[in-house]
């Protein structure tokens, strides 16, 4: 088998190379203000109709036939720069660029705004600019990461004042969020009001939706990747902003000029201080950090250290405490080994924590999710038409589903620890990017993942290895009395899984500025977040593949039209997306799992499916410019009987998840009034979330009842919601010392009280059932000032 790849791969660089005489141009790309790297700065040759682009690092290498070129080297919001290359011998040489400060002709957005990126199998990804998210209108003014992509076409939210979103129509826990590399398990603030990302310290955002790389693997949905800023190894500087809630500041600085730099920032919220001023005992506030430090060790060897540690606190008076928060940490080794060959070794420490106290009932409970990550990648650019991706990974867990601790001697509650797991994931990838001709270009790769559930105390057995049993007489579902436990040392390995997920994508160019492309992607996910909400909370468990619980496995393909208009000024995108997940974690009705330490007792094994069509149309260029997508599609579940006389969840019907919205429809749109002033505005529109309703009562010992029938057979109402925002800059020719401008903004402007639920409960007048909306938001005004030095 082997030996068969290697041909393979042999035969195709005989195909693609000759008797010519090449040679290498290979370079890093940075901010001239900076030496920030640049991430996807276009290479490009006109004369050949091809180039490149920087890899996350800022590299870039490209071989071509001895010759002499033209090169221009553009990136959005930078001035391009045009070289002429003699290309007689292999050449490294570094680029920087300076950006656009006094342009009104700003791209906002990319994702195929270049046409380089028509010509690249690449699809469903899209990319944001740091500014961008600044400037779009949120809740109580603070710009964030999430729910700026929720604008885009196939990303929903999970629901209004929730951090959480669907690709999709997948759900939440199906959504890898990397940052510098490391996974955020949970990237709320304040239960959903704001997310862990702080815009001033992002560099590159990126949301693959779909034709996901071979490179990246573990969840079935999409990957949101993340990049922090190096830090400015030139000169120090601070940027940060002061709003009604929460401020932040950053600090940026060389360690050593133009080798090393250092990035300190931090975020805070303090509407908790002006409580005690109306007599109110509770509080809930945030706060989060971001580091970086980074060193250029000579030409070929740079290292990078970079962490993120933020915290929740919310308290009820003194009955009850809530402390929760992401920390990770990350060293980074990248090596040039050689013109063509770029390598990066990252080892990575990742821990989600949750802790609640709840004073009134004297005792702690803690829980959460630990991870070691070693990562060793590498790019390989073979020839200006051909470029491998390798690497291996391999990922240790550790789980705490769950820990009480009595806080008093009179304490009533006896401690009680559930059972810890452990496990090991590990994969190999390789992914080929390869230009065929002129019109055809291919990505195609292969990852082999595998899975170990480690050895834990007291795992429960049950006759037939069935947890879950089917009551024939009542209809429903029980769970199973264990028949006994086994222990097992760490070493042991419970189960194991092993997959291949072969990816592919196609670019077919149609001419200059028109492209069809198609996508065919297979993931596997072990791990799983047991939640019965369709938001993510930070009470929500993860929990990974075992003897009970099989990994997720996704099929989805796409097909895609992409074409730029009028010089790029305007780029149209077209998807249509189908993809099944095979057992999708399903629950029984009455499932508790809360402190259930036999998590496997009201779990079952489904499947899903979704499919849809996804528009954006873009305005790239201009004193106005924005977007209009939409997303038509449709997301189901089902959990049949295992026998014939087992009738499913749902009565083994599909039904629609928590997270089907059939018609999405968002616009984004800012207009440059004059230098100092700039009008955003977004619109957003939903189908109502699925839901279930009661389709009739009964009395019981003189209570009325509701009887309710399938599951989320009803919606919410239609959601829509219209915001606003107007950025002024007092003085916007001022380029140095003290910069600042204020943002102005109005959330929900015609005071929607869009249903976040719809409860049932009996009037106690009446003794009627009755229904009770809950509205997270009104109308929401709020202004920042912002400023950097």
């Amino acid at each position: 088998m082997h030996h068969k790849i290697f041909w393979l791969f042999f035969i195709l660089f005989l195909n693609i190379t000759n008797a010519q005489e090449k040679f290498t141009f290979s370079g890093t790309v940075f901010e001239e203000k900076s030496n920030e790297t640049l991430i996807g700065v276009n290479i490009l040759f006109p004369d050949l109709k091809t180039g490149t682009t920087t890899n996350e690092y800022g590299f870039f290498s490209i071989t071509l036939p001895k010759n002499n070129y033209i090169v221009e080297i553009s990136y959005l919001g930078f001035n391009k720069k045009i070289d002429t290359l003699i290309l007689s011998k292999n050449i490294s040489k570094n680029y920087s660029l300076t950006d656009i400060l006094e342009s009104l002709d700003e791209i906002v957005i990319t994702s195929n705004s270049e046409k380089l990126d028509v010509k690249s199998p690449q699809m469903s990804v899209n990319r944001i600019t740091s500014g961008t998210i600044k400037e779009i209108p949120v809740v109580l003014g603070e710009s964030d990461i999430i729910k700026a992509i929720t604008l885009l076409p196939g990303v929903t939210n999970a629901g209004e004042g929730s951090s959480g979103f669907n690709v999709r129509g997948g759900a939440a826990d199906q959504n890898l969020i990397l940052l510098d590399e490391a996974t955020i398990y949970n990237a709320s603030h304040l239960f959903g009001f704001f997310s862990v990302f702080n815009p001033d310290a992002i560099k590159d955002l990126k949301l693959f939706k779909g034709g996901i790389p071979a490179r990246y693997g573990g969840r079935v949905s999409s990957v949101l990747d993340i990049y922090q800023k190096e830090g400015n190894s030139k000169a120090l500087h601070f940027n940060g902003g002061i709003g009604l809630v929460s401020s932040r500041l950053l600090v940026e600085g060389p360690l050593k000029k133009d080798k090393g730099s250092f990035l300190f920032g931090g975020r805070s919220s303090y509407a908790h201080l002006f409580l005690p001023l109306f007599d109110i005992d509770n509080i809930a506030y945030f706060y989060d950090l971001n580091t970086k430090l980074s060193y250029k060790l000579n030409r070929n060897n740079n290292i990078y250290l970079s962490g993120y540690f933020g915290r929740d606190v919310f308290r009820i008076a003194d009955n009850f405490d809530n402390t929760y928060g992401n920390s990770v940490l990350n060293f980074r080794w990248n090596h040039l080994f050689n013109d063509k060959l770029f390598s990066n070794l990252s080892l990575i420490y990742s821990d989600y924590y949750y802790g609640l106290k709840l004073n009134f009932v004297e005792f702690d409970w803690n829980s959460g999710i630990k991870n070691f990550n070693l990562k060793y990648d590498f790019k390989h650019y073979l020839s200006n038409k051909l470029k491998l991706e390798y690497g291996l990974n391999s990922i240790y867990y550790k789980f705490n589903p769950g820990n009480i601790v009595p806080t008093t001697e009179t304490s009533g509650i006896n401690p009680f620890k559930l059972t810890d797991k452990y496990a090991f994931e590990n994969a190999i990838y390789l992914d080929v990017n390869h230009k065929v001709s002129n019109a055809i270009a291919l990505s195609y790769g292969l990852r082999f993942s595998s899975f170990f559930r480690l050895g834990q105390n007291e795992l429960s057995t049950y006759k037939n290895n069935q947890p879950v049993l089917f009551n024939n007489d009542l209809k429903i579902y029980e769970s199973a009395e264990p028949t006994g436990s086994e222990t097992y040392k760490r070493s042991n390995i419970i189960a194991r899984f092993h997959n291949l997920e072969p990816r592919l994508a196609l670019a077919y160019q149609l001419n200059e500025n028109n492209s069809i492309k198609l996508s065919y992607n297979k993931i596997s996910q072990y791990l799983h977040l047991l939640s019965n909400t369709s938001s993510p909370t930070p009470l929500d468990v993860w929990t990974p593949s075992g003897k009970y619980t099989k990994p997720q496995l996704l099929n989805q393909f796409a097909v895609g039209y992409f074409k730029n208009l009028n010089n790029n000024r305007y780029s149209l995108e077209i998807e249509s997306f189908y993809k099944t997940v095979k057992n999708r974690i399903d629950y029984i009705d009455g499932a508790n799992l809360i402190a259930n330490n036999a998590i496997e007792q009201v779990i079952l094994n489904g499947k899903a499916k979704a499919y849809g069509l996804e528009l954006l149309l873009k305005k790239n260029k201009g004193v106005f410019n924005g977007w209009l997508a939409y997303t038509l599609s449709n997301s189901e579940q089902q959990t049949k009987g295992r026998s014939v006389t087992e009738l499913g969840i749902n009565n083994g019907k599909w039904y629609k998840t928590p997270y089907d919205k059939t018609h999405d429809l968002s616009f984004t749109g800012s207009y440059q009034w004059n230098k100092k002033l700039k009008i955003n505005a977004n619109f957003i529109f939903q189908t109502g979330q699925p839901t279930t309703y009661p389709n009739g009562q009964y009395e019981y010992n003189g209570i009325n009842v509701p009887n309710f029938n399938g599951r989320n057979t009803d919606r919410l109402p239609a959601y829509n919601r219209l915001d606003i925002a107007a950025t002024y800059t007092p003085k916007p020719n001022k380029l140095s010392g003290w910069q600042s401008y204020w943002v102005f903004s109005i959330y929900n402007i015609y005071n929607r009280r869009n249903a976040a639920s719809i409860a049932f409960r009996q009037n106690n007048d009446t003794r009627l059932n009755e229904a009770i909306r809950l509205s997270i938001f009104g109308i929401v005004p709020s202004i920042s000032y912002n400023f950097k030095f």
